[in-house]
């Protein structure tokens, strides 16, 4: 037992020196720790433990908490981005909707609007020209045709927006289904062996009816390739014309009626008073479309040494042989008249300046092919113009008229264009 007692002290300043050490190292003082102090209990190695461990749980809830939250934030942050994504995508066809009706009340609108105007023209030009408005009004149509095959002098009456009159005249006639059946609509489709600029490669025709028979068609084109017209287009073309029939039939009777006063009586051609009136109304539409435009003026050379020498009755047969000759080269569109005495006009839509050479050469070929009455072979001259930017209907037609006098003034048996008031060609 002494013994033993005896070795207790020498093991607390063991302790205690250890524990010094361990202050030393880490910078503690003697007071701050004594676990060997007179009246406290010493620590042992388990409650260190115990406290190290808790220490570290709570740093690994730390860390744990933190993962949790960012998981937590992320996944928040993906049913956000998820929602925004959604209001957008609805937000998008909500506008896509919206633009879509008021692209629908825009065609309604202007629909009523052109139905209106329709109605309240008996003007046969301004219906045809206001349908092909409409008609060409649709996405992807660029061009568009109106034809009566009743027209004036029982020829066939076309007016186009967008073609040439070419074009338009070898349009030709819309056949439907070969039994005969009168079909609503008819799409078409062209092909060509190679490519080539500016053709047509879609058309849609809907034939226009007077007391439930044909009278001809309204016809739109597309000149894009694979382009097609939707069953809504068609469906929107059919209304049209449904609409515009009876305008368009009330209006070529009432042309017809006029067409009457509007006539010479000796050479059956449109008289002055026609003449100047289409002249002012082409050149106002050329210059609203921007579209070409050409007149040619000419007159019999020596019709007055012919009147002298055959006598004026044979003189007006003379005029009127040369008349028949005329309306039968110019085209559907051309516009033919006595202006007055031995002067003739035609004006030309949709025309060129070299339009009006070639046909103007093909009117002298005519009259002085072989001779008329008495008054043997006969020539011509002609002055041709095409439309400026600052013409109006007068110096429209007095450039024309002035080059018809330098043709005279250069041989007669002429043609002179009005552009240097030099020979054509």
């Amino acid at each position: 037992m002494v013994a033993e007692i005896g070795r207790k002290p020498q093991a607390a300043a063991s302790l205690r020196l250890s524990i010094r050490s361990a202050r030393a190292g880490c910078g503690l003082q003697s007071d701050d720790l004594d676990l060997a102090a007179p009246g406290r209990a010493p620590v042992s190695a388990l409650t260190i433990l115990l406290v190290s461990i808790a220490g570290a749980v709570a740093l690994l809830l730390v860390v744990v908490s933190l993962g949790v939250a960012r998981r937590a934030s992320r996944r928040a942050d993906e049913r956000v981005s998820a929602a925004i994504a959604e209001l957008n995508e609805r937000m998008e066809a909500l506008v896509g909707e919206l633009g879509k009706a008021l692209e629908r009340a825009e065609a309604d609108s202007r629909r009523s609007r052109v139905f209106g105007e329709l109605a309240g023209s008996i003007d046969l030009d301004d219906v045809l020209e206001r349908a092909l408005e409409a008609a060409t009004s649709a996405a992807g149509v660029e061009a568009g045709l109106v034809r009566l095959e009743q027209g004036l002098e029982g020829r066939p009456l076309v007016a186009t927006l967008g073609l040439s009159i070419d074009e338009a005249e070898r349009h030709g006639v819309v056949s439907g289904p070969p039994d005969g059946r009168l079909a609503r609509s008819v799409s078409i489709t062209y092909r060509y062996r190679q490519d080539e600029a500016g053709a047509v490669h879609a058309g849609l025709a809907v034939p226009l009816l007077s007391e439930g028979e044909p009278v001809g068609h309204v016809a739109v084109f597309s000149r894009e390739r694979g382009r097609g017209f939707s069953d809504e287009q068609v469906d929107e073309l059919e209304a049209l014309v449904a609409r515009a029939a009876p305008a368009i039939e009330n209006a070529r009777r009432f042309r017809e009626a006029r067409h009457q006063a509007d006539l010479d009586a000796l050479t059956g051609l449109h008289n002055r008073r026609y003449f100047h009136e289409t002249l002012a109304r082409e050149v106002a539409r050329a210059h609203r479309y921007q579209r070409d435009l050409a007149l040619i003026v000419f007159d019999l050379d020596d019709f007055k040494e012919i009147n002298d020498r055959v006598g004026h009755l044979a003189g007006d047969a003379v005029l009127a042989g040369a008349a028949e000759r005329v309306r039968d080269v110019v085209r559907t569109a051309d516009v033919a008249c006595r202006v007055g005495g031995d002067e003739f006009g035609v004006v030309l839509p949709e025309s060129s300046l070299h339009d009006a050479d070639q046909l103007s050469r093909r009117i002298q070929e005519v009259v002085s092919a072989y001779p008329i009455g008495q008054a043997g072979t006969v020539s011509l001259s002609a002055g041709i113009a095409g439309l400026r930017p600052e013409d109006d209907a007068r110096s429209f037609f007095e450039r024309a008229d002035g080059a018809l006098y330098r043709a005279k003034e250069a041989g007669k048996a002429q043609v002179v264009a009005a552009i240097d008031n030099v020979p054509a060609g």
